[in-house]
């Protein structure tokens, strides 16, 4: 099974590619695992430009949704300023990116259907792991045993 990106995990890493300025053809995301951690292993999210020949790879492609625009965003202030105007989000709506997950194959022993997501809540932001071949995990979900 491969490791599985959610799309709020795939526009949150589209959007730190862009933040970063980094190249989207060329631009990996690597995840993979290290000893350490509460629990035994860490989970590592990286990106990347180096592929190895024996890394896994997956290929996730999704639409990008337009944000609100800076017009509906000034329409809500006082008298309607910026009515009219247009935003960079609003004319890539509709157009696809693609995020390429690589994992290392010691990692993907460990990793093999794990599904990678993003949250964004009160408590906190970040991405979170929903690993099948974790037997225990840590309170802050960055660690797990197998």
């Amino acid at each position: 099974m491969p490791v599985i990106v959610t799309e709020t995990a795939a526009r949150e890493i589209d959007n730190i590619v862009k933040q970063q300025g980094l190249d989207a053809d060329k631009i990996r995301l690597r995840v993979g695992v290290k000893g350490g951690g509460c629990s035994g292993f860490s989970y590592l999210l990286d990106l990347t430009e180096v592929q190895k020949e024996t890394d896994e790879m997956w290929e996730y492609s999704f639409a990008r949704k337009a944000a609100p625009s800076t017009a509906a965003l000034a329409n809500v202030g006082a008298n309607g300023a910026g009515a009219g105007e247009a935003s960079e989000t609003e004319a890539a709506e509709g157009e696809p990116f693609t995020v390429r997950v690589i994992c290392d194959p010691k990692s993907y022993l460990y990793l093999d259907g794990t599904v990678v997501d993003f949250k964004d809540e009160i408590m906190g932001r970040g991405f979170v792991f929903n690993n099948p071949n974790a037997t225990s995990s840590c309170g802050c979900g960055s660690s797990f045993s197998a």
